[in-house]
């Protein structure tokens, strides 16, 4: 979802940018490209025309600011009218608390409560979890296999078929933890009696938190459940989730904007790293192209040494193939190569897909081919010839195609990083962030 509506918002302002002339004309086929990308994302018409009439008049009655062409003044208002379409982001304190997860049956609540727990144990603290799910066969069996796999205590009771008792006696047990996450049983907004328990539930733990997941397939009908839970347990914070796989992701966003809850984070992965912190900023950022290097500087301290990755010889796309094998590793760990990449200005816009397909087996074969070149061969691609290239496929016990596939990829690497750091031609979009002084 997120890349179909990306790219149809950066196609629409790289035409506006392609334009001699920016006049009335030009605004207002902008706009019409504008509505028609986000009501295919599912976003509410009656917000689609608000904002489609914001950006209009802003347009065509405010004078650019000192310096700034009537291009860039009119890119400047669209970046600023979608962040505030998306609504604030809710708060989240490094510290002691409590938290009340609540939500639909099948949102992947219980998967987000394992990811939740694993970004507040990246970020140091203390985690303990508890499975108030006395409903659903198998809750607190997945919970707790997913809280082992990062060595998160996991409480709960499956003899036990109030979640008043278990929540209690997990209170006690967790009491030496700095963030405690309940999972709660899913339930329909209108189920009294399950709205009941979650209400007693909030009132016993006097939660710090009560966060909602909701699933992105939801789309605009998120509204109603956010609005209901929100008169039940006062919810301060929403999690949408599935946000890789859906058409409708637009309509959740902005539909959850409305509640004034606040979107706390965003879930667009199956592994328990997939768990993203929510900034309006940075989300438009990147679905413009221009990158979230906030985000991806937060990703690569919590899950890399600096000695692994620099981040600025990554940016400036100079590096050696021993760096390149360095650095695919360190991505590794930071999570998938395409989020990674679409974190970096036009990054994910100008990578062909082929850079996303190195498997972990292929990265284990490119580092025994890369054991048969010379430090010479290493730290300076460029001298491979066809001889050389035989002599390294022989040590490897591989074929020169597939050294050659490995060159290949290593130049495809570099270009693609030169291009994310600002690329070329009229649609610099870096340059843009500089010249709004930081929108």
């Amino acid at each position: 979802m997120l890349d179909k509506l990306g790219s149809s918002l950066k196609d629409a302002l790289k035409k506006l940018a392609g334009k001699t002339v920016v006049d009335r004309a030009a605004v207002e086929e902008l706009v019409r490209d504008l509505q028609r990308a986000l009501i295919q994302s599912d976003v509410n018409v009656k917000l689609v025309m608000q904002l489609s009439q914001a950006i209009k008049t802003r347009a065509l009655d405010e004078e650019p600011p000192k310096g700034m062409t009537a291009r860039e003044h009119v890119l400047r208002i669209v970046y600023q009218e979608l962040v505030r379409l998306m609504g604030s982001t809710a708060e989240v304190k490094l510290g002691p608390q409590t938290i009340l997860m609540a939500g639909l049956q099948g949102s992947g609540k219980t998967t987000t409560t394992g990811k939740l727990a694993r970004y507040f144990q990246r970020k140091g603290l203390r985690v303990g979890v508890i499975c108030a799910d006395t409903f659903r066969p198998g809750a607190f069996d997945q919970l707790n296999t997913l809280c082992s796999r990062i060595n998160v205590p996991c409480f709960g009771n499956p003899k036990v078929q109030d979640a008043r008792v278990i929540v209690k006696d997990g209170l006690k047990a967790m009491s030496g933890v700095d963030v405690v996450i309940i999972d709660t049983q899913g339930r329909h907004a209108l189920e009294e009696d399950l709205i009941q328990e979650i209400i007693d539930l909030n009132t016993m733990t006097r939660a710090t938190h009560r966060w909602l997941v909701i699933d992105a397939a939801l789309g605009q009908q998120a509204s109603e459940q956010a609005r209901r839970f929100h008169q039940a347990i006062n919810i301060d914070g929403v999690i949408i989730t599935k946000m890789d796989g859906t058409a409708k992701g637009g309509g959740a966003l902005s539909a959850v904007s409305e509640t004034k809850s606040g979107i706390v984070f965003i879930g667009s992965g199956e592994t328990i790293e997939d768990l993203e912190r929510f900034d309006p900023d940075g989300f438009i950022s990147r679905l413009l192209g221009m990158g979230d290097l906030k985000a991806l500087m937060e990703r690569a301290e919590e899950s890399i040494s600096t000695s692994e990755l620099d981040i600025n010889a990554m940016m400036r796309g100079k590096f050696t193939l021993r760096d390149m094998y360095k650095q695919l590793e360190a991505l590794n760990k930071m999570g998938p190569l395409k989020q990674i990449m679409s974190m970096l200005p036009m990054g994910s816009m100008e990578l062909p897909t082929d850079v996303y397909d190195v498997t972990s087996t292929k990265m284990v074969r490119y580092r025994i081919i890369m054991d048969s070149m010379t430090a010479e061969e290493l730290d300076d691609p460029s001298v491979l010839g066809s001889s050389r290239i035989q002599r390294i496929a022989f040590g490897a016990g591989a074929t020169p195609e597939e050294v050659r596939e490995l060159i290949r990829y290593y130049k495809m690497m570099k270009r693609a990083l030169k291009g994310a750091r600002g690329g070329q031609g009229k649609f610099n979009m870096q340059r843009m962030m500089k010249r709004f002084g930081g929108m």
